[in-house]
This record gives C-alpha cells, structure tokens and sequence, in this order.
C-alpha cells in the first residue's frame, strides 16, 4: 500500500513541473489534478474519472497508471461498486428473444439461397460463349507509399514536440506520449522533433528501428540524426 496521492506530488515535483504544465500536456483541470494529489476524489464527477485520470497523470509522470488504479479499487472501490446490477429477464422476455433469433436465421437463409441462385444462373450464362477471351489481369501499379516516422513508447511516457525541417519550423504536433501508445509523422523532408525522455522511445523510420540518440533530433528518410540548439 502507498499515498497515491504524495506520490503523485512527489514526482512531479521531482521533474520541476507544476499543474499548469500537467494540464497543458494531459488536458486535465488543476482542480482534479489538486484533488488526486490530495486525495478528494469526491470532487471528481465519477469514479471513472477518477480511474482514467489517474492512468494519465501517473503514465505522463512515467509512473505505471493501472498500479494506480488499482491501488485506488482496493482502498475506495467497494465489491458492490464495482458488480454493475442486471436484473433478471422474464421469460416472456426469453420467448421473445427466441422468436427474435428465430425469424434472422431464416431471413438469413433465404439470403444465402438467393446469392447461390445467381451465382449458378451467372456460371451458366458464362458456358454459353465457350471461346469468349478472359481479359489479362493488368498488375496494379501504385506510387511507392511515403516514408513514415513512427514514435513508439515502449519504456514509459515523454512530452514531444515535431516541426518541419528546424526548430523555427511549422508545428506538426506536440502533446504526450503515453506508455505504450505511438505517434505517426509523414516524413515530406526534414522533421525537427523535441523528446522530453529519449530513453523511453523507439523511433521507426520507413520500416527501420532506431533509438532515439538525444533529446533534440533531425529525422528524414535516411534515419536518425541529432540536432543542434537553435542559437
């Protein structure tokens, strides 16, 4: 058992961030932020609210989320909470339900004898013209596909940010990686990317792995490369 709630504080203050930066990354309130760090997760709207955030905050600390989630079922979750109530079908109900099925097979049926009609009617209007030529198959002939840039984090979750072609560049994206998600860039020349936490990503380049060398990087369809500080 541990405070989830100290935790949490602790670790974010270990990276220098405040509420301000886990909202923009996270997209959640400070107040439901506040209240996981303080535990009140009465102030949340529900308990799944109260779960899904805390995957999300803990994965963008780079914590393990579900350990979160379950350490909040066994203390605030009560065995009721958790069984949804079904109540019992009458057997009017079932009848019904029977007939239901009933009636979608046989519809079902009938559609299947009717596509095997026309697919026999077709295969003997085909017999008729014996010396009628098949057409040759002409190979489908399609632009090489793009090459692509794939950020997997598969060693935890990092804040990223992708421009075109430097660090002054066009923003394409920037937001959170979670643990275990991916991001696809289409690679139309350069991409300058931002990694908060190198080590915890792969990135793959037209089909090739690669890990991520530096926090600051250059990326084009030859691979990986490292990017100097904007002066």
């Amino acid at each position: 058992m541990f405070e989830i709630g100290n935790s949490l504080r602790e670790a974010r203050v270990r990276q220098g961030l405040d509420l301000t930066d886990v909202e923009r990354a996270t997209k959640i309130r400070p107040k439901y932020l506040r209240a996981l760090e303080d535990e009140q997760f009465e102030i949340l709207p529900a308990q799944t609210y109260v779960k899904g955030f805390l995957s999300t905050y803990a994965e963008f600390l780079g914590l393990d989320g579900q350990l979160y989630v379950d350490e909040y079922n066994s203390r605030y979750v009560t065995r009721e909470e958790e069984v949804p109530f079904r109540p019992r079908r009458s057997n009017a109900g079932r009848r019904r339900s029977r007939r239901f099925e009933s009636t979608v097979v046989l519809v079902a049926l009938a559609g299947i004898a009717v596509v095997f009609a026309l697919v026999i009617a077709a295969w003997k209007s085909g017999d008729d013209s014996p010396n009628r030529r098949t057409p040759i198959a002409t190979p489908d002939l399609r632009a090489p596909a793009e090459s692509t840039l794939v950020v997997r984090a598969t060693r935890g979750t990092t804040r990223m940010e992708v421009r075109r072609a430097s660090q002054q560049g066009q923003l394409v994206w920037s937001g959170t990686v979670g643990h275990g998600r991916e991001q696809s860039f289409k690679l139309k020349g350069k991409l300058w990317m931002y990694v908060q936490r190198p080590r915890a990503v792969d990135l793959v380049v037209a089909g090739r792995t690669a890990r991520a060398p530096a926090r600051l990087l250059l990326v084009d369809s030859s691979g990986v490369h490292r990017a100097a500080a904007a002066r």
